[in-house]
């Protein structure tokens, strides 16, 4: 029942902080502390304390709705788990950010944090599609009113647009869900909803390809590709820092885990046809969002465009379906989100400091906060995949793998990540050297702030110096996922199409 657990924590102490949120605002905010903190330490136990001769390393099944072949099905391997302990860890820091920040209705902005958290871990852990659904549509919810009520300057309509996107999305995934459902049922005479039972349904090509498109579509919007991503910088802008912490930090890789889960394993052979569009898709998105990134000059919008670009990379190496790629995925989901998220928590505390966060009010922070600047030129480089850093190392490992697919869509997205390094030193310059600015605060990062900052710092380090743990733990979901599409996923004879953008050799 430890999975349940994981669940039911964040929920329980979400519900018990806002009834006592109006006595008295300390509880809360300590309950949400405790409940995230929990939810790592929990993640921890299951990965030092593996199963032998399984698969999973935890799995329960419990009745729910039988009639309907519904069932309460949860599991966690590999992969599902990174994501569970990158939940705990950054739910750790929005929690965190958010106690000086937010002031009002303490209790419910926690219980609508973690009702958010709450969700994503049930995404990472559901193998019933229907459950997959319902946390899906959980995390969607209490985004909406945290960046409504708490949100900033064009709240309403960030968080509108927020919605529509990911709810219409969800809604087609929905519909390939039953559609998926009805197929089976038809094929074997069994109405499941489980996803082990669903792996090898064989729908027609053209129904297959709907269904694929209904949950790619879910999934792009999650991982703001072009053309679904226009509402990631406003929601970014205008959601509270701890908000947007969740937002880049977590969520954004539950668009990532879908496809590598759900969308390519269900529907292997509509993936691979699919996969030149995806493709070229990821190198706009790159590029698209780099470009744009280059012109900016608000923190928080300029980390919006580059995470757009980010997540393109992500992209690429989930359609070239190989060890490569896919290990490399993993690695930079992990090493962005942390990244990320370290970023904003700084764009909050620049923010503070010197009433603005735009670079043109902004200069000569390295003479004056030595320590903020340190955390900033760290947590930038990683940003840009400097070697040593976990950035690097998922790059690498997607461009390598992508190279054998083909040479000219690498060639591309390497372009983009040449242009993040010039964004991203851009801003480092016009903000953090040359003459400092009149009116400008020169206090530096206590000591909690600065512990806070190493930590995350100290985990990029540690995933770019030191990735074989990660590697190892992700191995097995890899090759079982890999298993799953049964050697579909391999171009032997390339579409003409596929000739045209210099795709070449098999996967």
């Amino acid at each position: 029942m430890i999975l349940v657990t994981l669940i039911g924590i964040p929920i329980l102490a979400g519900l018990l902080g806002w009834m006592l949120g109006r006595r008295n605002p300390a509880w809360p905010r300590g309950l949400a502390l405790a409940a995230t903190l929990s939810v790592l330490a929990l993640g921890l136990y299951i990965g030092l304390t593996p199963p032998e001769n399984t698969p999973w390393l935890r799995q329960v099944r419990l009745p729910w709705i039988p009639q309907l072949g519904v069932g309460m099905h949860l599991a966690v391997d590999g992969l599902s788990l990174l994501l569970v302990l990158l939940t705990g860890l950054l739910g750790s820091v929005a929690v965190i950010v958010a106690w000086r920040e937010i002031t009002d209705r303490v209790g419910f902005f926690y219980f609508n944090l973690l009702a958010a958290l709450a969700g994503l871990i049930g995404v990472f852990l559901a193998l019933d599609l229907i459950l997959f659904f319902c946390c899906w549509e959980l995390m969607l919810v209490p985004v909406f009113l945290l960046i409504t009520i708490w949100g900033q300057r064009q709240r309403h309509e960030a968080a509108i647009k927020f919605l529509l996107f990911t709810q219409l999305s969800g809604l087609l995934m929905l519909l390939a869900m039953l559609a998926l459902v009805f197929v089976h049922w038809r094929v074997t005479g069994q109405f499941t909803f489980n996803y082990v039972a669903l792996l090898g349904t064989m729908p027609p090509p053209a129904v297959a390809m709907l269904l694929f498109l209904g949950f790619f579509a879910a999934f792009a919007v999650k991982l703001h590709i072009v053309p679904v991503h226009s509402w990631a910088p406003d929601a970014y802008v205008a959601a509270p820092t701890a908000v947007s912490v969740v937002l880049a930090g977590i969520m954004l890789k539950a668009g990532a885990y879908g496809l590598l889960r759900f969308a390519i394993p269900l529907f292997p052979q509509s993936a691979e046809a699919f996969a030149p569009v995806a493709m070229g898709l990821a190198v706009i998105t790159i590029l698209y969002g780099a470009v744009l990134a280059l012109g900016q000059t608000e923190l928080k919008r300029w980390l919006a465009y580059a995470g757009i670009s980010h997540m393109g990379v992500a992209l690429l190496g989930v359609f070239a379906w190989n060890q490569w790629s896919l290990h490399g995925v993993v690695i930079l989901l992990l090493a962005h989100g942390i990244g990320t998220a370290g970023l904003f928590v700084l764009a909050r505390m620049v923010r503070e400091r010197c009433n603005s966060a735009d670079l043109r009010d902004l200069g000569g922070l390295w003479s004056t906060m030595p320590r903020l600047s340190a955390v900033a030129m760290l947590l930038m480089l990683a940003l840009l995949g400097l070697p040593g850093m976990g950035t690097f190392i998922g790059e690498f490992l997607v461009l390598l793998g992508a190279f054998g697919v083909s040479p000219l869509v690498t060639a591309l997205a390497a372009l983009g990540i040449i242009l993040s390094a010039v964004y991203t030193l851009r801003v480092l310059y016009r903000g953090w050297f040359g003459p400092p600015r009149d009116g400008q605060a020169s206090v530096d990062l206590s000591r909690g702030e600065t512990a806070l900052m190493a930590v995350l710092v100290g985990i990029i380090l540690w995933l770019g110096l030191f990735p074989q743990p990660v590697l190892r733990a992700v191995s097995p979901s890899i090759d079982d996922l890999r298993m799953a599409t049964r050697g579909l996923m391999v171009m032997e004879h390339p579409a003409p199409l596929v000739r045209l953008i210099g795709w070449g050799g098999e996967r």
